[in-house]
């Protein structure tokens, strides 16, 4: 995967920094140890960000690393110099991988030079160009970056830019090199250009640099030309270029331009280089980021976690072992004879001989396949087997050498069955410590116990998921007053097309409100209709606007309490699925909440699903309220919220069953 930007990159992305001339520098952040953000205010654009890495990369950017709370002295010392001021030019060095921005303040210039190349920096210069500071103070033979030091280039390349074809020959046949990688080294052009390049002119790029006639030349230089002259006219098509990695198609990849080495690969294109700069080096370098601070979250796992984890590998290495035992004892007995075999000739040879004549003796012999290694020390010789390799004493018996293993085994397996006790007694110990958790959590949802008498109270009601206020009539009295009191122009209606069916209104506070909304609504008016009464599993209902809403009858009608006359179009939503759950709220208050299943599981905790079932209101009250005690282990708690009367009002009419 590409790591730094090329020269050709940063001619490219300079190109599009016209837009940052007269810019104003705001703070300036050190995000990494080689990096810095910059906030600017572009005239006509309004604020972005740029990111610098040093010997890396440069451009705008919307994949921001957190500010560090503790400022750093370089950002504080740039802040002091160029907070405020603007940008006044900005510039490639000759076709080099350093770049300069111009910044004036106050009518003090002063220059921001970045270093892209392996060995790069950012350097803050006086106007004399000499060095005010550097982001890393170093020395090399014969250039200083440090302060009061003047500012030197390093030594450049070739420009392949303005390189003739008399240059491209004296380097060319000056070199001991193959073309590709002089292109690469001698033009400061990357491989993958200088792969490009080859590939354009049709030339081996393996062949000798030496080799080259002047057809050869003439066809390079032509390759050069085509690859400069849209980054010189600035007629980009930056891409993203994608290949399949590890079975995902991942970017590897991205270029200012088209490149033909290329052709057969995924390209994503963008609308610009720096957006495209963006996605690959700046989404990847945030992603790296979230990385590391998950694994210091998993390096915080707690002690029992820890052991638990220690104790399950331990159990899996002693099954592991305890089989490879018991297979080298059942390959001693397997090969019986071979192995007896091998006893009598080594027996009979150590009475005449040193193990180190033996050793020279069996390099020869038939035996050397079946002998990798003598400890002489011990006496014990490695056998090869089909399936295994074993350590055999020659002082032992082939049975007693077998016997080894097994008995090998069987403490293997004991220590595992030490270790399964040991995990049985971590886990209880982690149950506990989570129940004191769960304990402490509940002790700070006691502290917000309060109840506060609420004008929805004796409604129905909900908060849906995208944070609206939804209330309901429970009857013909309570829908009747949510009409004439509460509901204003600006809400809007649901009624469900059956008698019975609450009113019901969502409080918008004049502003939009999304689908989900909507939905949720719908759903309430049907789940809280005769609709459950009466067993079934889904309904219709229509939406209408409340000036739609009218007690004023038809000539020679009468309307009884809590019916109203509809006038005007409604939409209608045909086939809608019943859904209530009941949870429990434990955020800014703690109380028990009943209605749609997602606004619910979106705004409570232990939330149970309800379908139309066989109990009445005041023993599926009970039986939620019994898993509640399960689950919370706290009468006290369970009693102020989420009592059998206090989930009953939030339950629909009719009986009801918990969804298994």
């Amino acid at each position: 995967m590409k790591e730094e930007m090329s020269s050709a990159d940063v001619s490219a992305v300079i190109h599009e920094f016209n837009i940052l001339i007269d810019a104003k520098i705001g703070k300036i952040y050190q995000t990494a140890s080689d990096e810095i953000r910059i906030n600017l205010f572009i005239f006509g654009k309004g604020k972005d960000n740029l990111i610098i890495e040093s010997r890396k990369r440069i451009h705008l950017s919307k994949h921001l690393k957190p500010s560090p709370t503790t400022p750093q002295s370089f950002p504080m010392l740039l802040r002091k110099h160029i907070y405020g001021g603007r940008i006044t030019f900005i510039k490639q060095h000759d076709f080099d991988r350093i770049i300069e921005f111009g910044i004036i303040r106050g009518g003090i210039e002063t220059i921001l030079v970045i270093e892209l190349f392996s060995k790069g920096n950012i350097i803050l210069l006086n106007n004399e160009r000499k060095i005010i500071l550097p982001l890393h103070p170093v020395s090399y033979k014969g250039r200083k970056i440090r302060s009061g030091e003047e500012y030197q280039y390093p030594d450049t390349q070739i420009n392949p830019v303005n390189a003739d074809k008399e240059q491209l020959k004296t380097v060319l046949i000056s070199s001991d090199a193959d073309i590709v990688r002089t292109i690469a080294s001698r033009f400061n052009l990357g491989g993958v250009l200088a792969e490009e390049v080859c590939h354009r002119s049709g030339i081996d790029k393996r062949k000798s640099s030496k080799e080259v006639d002047d057809y050869d030349i003439q066809s390079l230089k032509n390759a050069l030309d085509s690859i400069f002259y849209p980054l010189s006219k600035g007629e980009f098509k930056p891409c993203i270029i994608k290949k399949q990695i590890n079975g995902n198609l991942e970017p590897f990849d991205v270029a200012p331009i088209e490149l033909k080495i290329y052709k057969d690969f995924d390209l994503e294109y963008f609308e610009s280089f720096n957006l495209a700069l963006d996605e690959f080096f700046g989404k990847k370098s945030l992603e790296i980021v979230v990385e590391k601070k998950e694994i210091v979250k998993k390096e915080k796992i707690g002690v029992l976690e820890r052991r638990l984890n220690q104790q399950q590998s331990a159990i899996e290495k002693f099954t592991k072992d305890a089989e490879k035992n018991n297979l080298i004892a059942e390959s001693i007995y397997a090969d019986y004879k071979k192995c007896d075999d091998m006893l009598k000739v080594l027996i009979e040879a150590r009475k005449k001989h040193s193990w180190k004549e033996i050793k020279k003796i069996l390099k020869g012999s038939k035996y050397s396949e079946l002998i990798s290694n003598i400890n002489e020390k011990e006496s014990i010789f490695t056998m090869s087997f089909e399936a295994v390799n074993a350590a055999i004493d020659i002082r032992k018996t082939v049975p007693q050498n077998a016997q080894v293993y097994y008995d090998k085994a069987k403490k293997l397996l004991k220590k595992r069955d030490g270790a399964m006790r040991a995990i049985e007694i971590t886990k209880q110990l982690i149950q506990k410590k989570e129940k004191k958790k769960e304990l402490k959590a509940l002790d700070r949802y006691k502290k917000k116990i309060g109840w506060k008498k609420r004008w929805y109270d004796r409604f129905r009601w909900f908060v849906s998921s995208d944070g609206f206020f939804v209330v309901g009539g429970r009857d013909a009295d309570t829908n009747e007053e949510i009409v004439k009191k509460y509901m204003e122009k600006r809400d809007i209606v649901f009624h469900a097309q059956m008698p019975g069916a609450p009113i019901t209104v969502i409080k918008t506070e004049g502003k939009s409100v999304p689908d989900t909304t909507l939905k949720e609504a719908s759903q309430f008016a049907i789940s809280y209709s005769s609709v459950w009464k009466a067993g079934q599993f889904e309904g219709d209902c229509y939406q209408i606007n409340p000036d739609q809403i009218s007690k004023t009858p038809e000539s020679g009608e009468y309307l009884k309490k809590g019916s109203f006359v509809i006038r005007g179009e409604r939409k209608y939503y045909k086939n809608i699925g019943v859904g209530v759950a009941i949870g429990i709220e434990m955020d800014k208050e703690v109380r028990v909440i009943g209605g749609p299943i997602s606004a619910i599981k979106r705004n409570g905790k232990h939330v149970v699903e309800l379908i139309p079932g066989k109990f009445n209101q005041n023993d599926i009250a009970k039986k939620i309220y019994k898993i509640y005690l399960n689950e919370l282990k706290d009468i006290h708690f369970v009693k102020q919220v989420a009592s059998p009367d206090l989930i009953a009002r939030m339950l629909p009419p009719g009986t009801t069953d918990v969804k298994i």
